[in-house]
């Protein structure tokens, strides 16, 4: 099983390493969580260099894909040879799931037709431009599509991957691992609050 993290030049890190870090934090074997880029490293919005672990072609054939925001999601959108990849997404065979700017990536691509989208309050103006709905709360999903808006609501949309994916009890294990001490319930609690309405029922695996 392979979950890709999409990230690109300029990246914000609060987006695609909190996510890195939680999708970790369940312990199964034969499965690889990884940074996808389309350049052999990027640098984020503060400086932080990180290397390829894997491609957007690979991304594309992942179960799972975030993707990421970032300073330059604008000027991603408008690169045809990364949108020409990034067109191999299908949320027929995989989950897809967008963090703020991100949410513009979905957009451009035709994906959130007659969905509405979370994003931060910076790219709302540009996602609301490119006809999606903007909701007012951090995380939303449809089918095998999730947004999530606040950088911080990256939590939701990992939380969200392995609840499809691996189930509920391993969704409340990796928020409780990563929860702040004398808050882990606390933080679990608000985690399934804001996904569970989102989820099939009952939560089934996707492979």
């Amino acid at each position: 099983m392979h979950i890709a993290i999409l990230t690109f030049e300029g990246y914000n890190e609060l987006d695609s390493l909190i996510a890195l870090g939680v999708l970790n934090r369940v312990d199964t074997e034969n499965r690889r969580v990884t940074i996808a880029t389309p350049t052999p490293k990027v640098t984020s919005m503060n400086g932080v260099v990180i290397e390829q672990m894997s491609t957007l072609e690979d991304a594309c054939a992942a179960d799972a894909v975030i993707i990421g925001s970032g300073v330059a999601t604008r000027e991603v959108v408008e690169d045809p040879e990364i949108m020409k990849v990034l067109r191999g997404l299908d949320p027929s065979r995989q989950l897809i799931a967008a963090q703020c700017s991100g949410a513009l990536v979905l957009a451009r691509l035709g994906l959130l037709d007659g969905i509405p989208a979370c994003t931060d309050l910076t790219t709302r103006p540009w996602v609301v431009a490119a006809g999606v709905e903007v909701l007012h709360q951090p995380f939303h999903a449809k089918g095998n599509i999730a947004t999530a808006g606040g950088c911080l609501a990256s939590q939701y949309l990992a939380t969200w991957i392995i609840a499809r994916l691996e189930g509920k009890e391993a969704a409340e294990g990796a928020m409780h691992y990563v929860a702040p001490v004398g808050e882990k319930e606390e933080y679990v609690e608000r985690a399934w609050r804001a996904i569970s309405p989102y989820l099939p029922t009952p939560t089934p695996a996707l492979v």
